[in-house]
């Protein structure tokens, strides 16, 4: 039994049939805003018909272009600047070893840098890395070339075992292979586990990644990493565009060279000599005018009609060099080079010094030591510690050295600022002569002074602390040298150390000296 609930209509069907059904909006996601500028009677702004409007930027992937890498770096000497000037200027000042370790065995693994060419493999590798988006370097070591595809183990490198690195580029000669490290303690966490490595003879061997070291090019958004197989884009890509433009400019202007000075001969019935006139009077003509042009000097006269005429034009060139030099400073800050060392141009301008320029592009090789060829020291200095000591030390650790090399006046100020810290260091009492003249012997490398201190100089000098000691340089009291008994005023240790005894020898000869006069 049924029951009727409330005063509601019959539904009418045919009714409902004939009504529009309601629209139904979709939900935008918050935060999505859909306004853009659009005059359509002015044809300007988003979806009109304009030259704007019908910009649009493709992918291309250059980087994949292999033979046109080639082609640019050989050829081009722009490109070739691109490529080598950051690389070489990461690498040329290099490094500085910080540790506890004796100076003698830090001038080790300074020697096994030189020995072994791993400085200039790395530079190789910075600049194919560059030029391709990507290159390797495997870590060559004695004795491993049947394990090469197992993680390198530390306590499997024998002293000397180390024998250099091996460059290759992404297309001749490596390749990764699809599994992924998923150790989230490995620095490598998400790059290829392993690498196919082939070798010159076509044999092909497997890599384990802990062996090799990667050089990348611009670093690119996942899914276009995964289109480069886990490389970079070439730093070509980046600046290609812009180089079309400067190359096309300067063709340019170099043709309008020949169009600088036109001259133009009027001659009065020349166009029906040429429309009904017979073939020899046309060649005629043409042998008269060649002959003129070929005598035509400076020193010469010009023979013409009573109709003719003769004029010049000359092209004016004015407005080209900004042009030219507008898209020379776009492919300088498309490779974040300045224009003064990218293409050799000293700085414009009254004031001009182009100091802020280089400042800047210094904060730029700077940033690229730290992202990109920190991680490869990272990498080789504990190889290269087992390599020839043996074992790693704990405190080994390494800063980049200034990028700028400083001037005479620069150098003489630093090296009296750090020896005259030494020295108050070393009166006050807190280091020992013999920690002084290593550290003096340690500023040697930059500012060119104390390289004359040998090993037998430190060893032989005193371990003990004095404050107020003299044996290294001292606490000198210069006030009474001029008329006074006592030309220098000091407290001589107590001890009977080498060192204080030469002073003392050295300070006995100048007084006698001075009593003599």
């Amino acid at each position: 039994m049924s029951r009727r609930k409330g005063n509601r209509k019959p539904r009418n069907v045919a009714t409902d049939a004939k009504q529009t059904p309601k629209k139904i909006e979709p939900k935008q996601p918050k935060g999505l805003t859909t306004d853009a500028f659009q005059n359509v009677l002015a044809r300007m702004g988003f979806g009109t018909p304009n030259l704007l409007e019908g910009t649009e930027y493709p992918i291309t992937r250059l980087s994949q272009d292999y033979q046109l890498m080639n082609s640019l770096y050989r050829s081009h000497w722009i490109v070739r600047k691109i490529i080598d000037t950051i690389p070489e200027d990461m690498t040329r000042n290099w490094i500085s070893i910080t540790t506890q370790l004796p100076p003698d065995e830090i001038r080790k693994l300074d020697k096994l840098w030189r020995v072994r060419r791993i400085r200039q493999k790395i530079l190789q590798g910075l600049k194919w890395g560059r030029l391709y988006g990507g290159a390797a370097g495997l870590i060559m070591i004695e004795g491993h070339e049947d394990i090469l595809h197992e993680p390198l183990d530390y306590d499997t490198i024998m002293p000397g075992s180390l024998k250099g690195l091996m460059i290759v580029d992404r297309w001749s000669g490596i390749y990764p292979n699809p599994e992924l490290v998923d150790d989230l303690d490995d620095p490598e966490f998400g790059l290829p586990e392993s690498y196919q490595l082939t070798l010159d003879e076509g044999q092909t061997l497997r890599v384990h990644h802990s062996r090799i070291i990667r050089f990348v090019g611009r670093e690119l958004p996942y899914w276009e990493k995964l289109a480069e197989v886990y490389w970079g884009a070439s730093e070509v890509e980046v600046v290609f565009d812009e180089l079309k433009k400067r190359d096309n400019t300067s063709w340019n202007i170099a043709q309008l060279i020949f169009l600088a000075n036109l001259r133009v001969l009027k001659m009065g019935d020349m166009d029906q000599l040429l429309a009904i006139g017979d073939e020899r009077s046309q060649k005629e003509l043409y042998n008269t005018v060649q002959a003129q042009n070929w005598l035509m000097s400076n020193m010469g006269i010009y023979m013409l009609g009573k109709n003719d005429g003769f004029e010049t034009h000359q092209y004016s060139f004015s407005g080209l060099n900004d042009i030219y030099e507008s898209f020379m400073l776009d492919v300088s800050g498309s490779c974040q080079i300045p224009v003064t060392k990218l293409f050799g141009r000293a700085p414009a301008g009254m004031n001009a010094t182009g100091e802020s320029d280089m400042l800047n592009y210094y904060e730029v090789v700077q940033q690229q030591q730290e992202s990109t060829l920190g991680p490869i020291i990272d990498k080789l200095l504990p190889i290269m510690c087992m390599s020839e000591f043996g074992a790693i030390p704990d405190d080994i650790d390494y800063v980049f050295s200034p990028i700028r090399t400083p001037d005479d006046k620069e150098i003489a100020e630093l090296a009296d600022k750090k020896t005259k810290s030494i020295i108050e260091t070393y009166n006050a009492g807190l280091i020992s002569q013999k920690i002084a003249m290593k550290e003096l012997k340690q500023m040697s490398e930059t500012i060119g002074m104390f390289s004359n201190i040998t090993d037998k100089d430190i060893e032989d000098a005193d371990e003990s602390t004095h404050q107020g000691e003299l044996g290294f340089g001292g606490d000198l009291d210069y006030g009474g040298f001029m008329g006074s008994e006592t030309p220098y005023r000091t407290s001589l240790p107590t001890s009977d150390s080498t060192g204080v005894s030469k002073f003392r020898r050295v300070l006995n000869g100048i007084r006698r000296r001075l009593g003599n006069s």
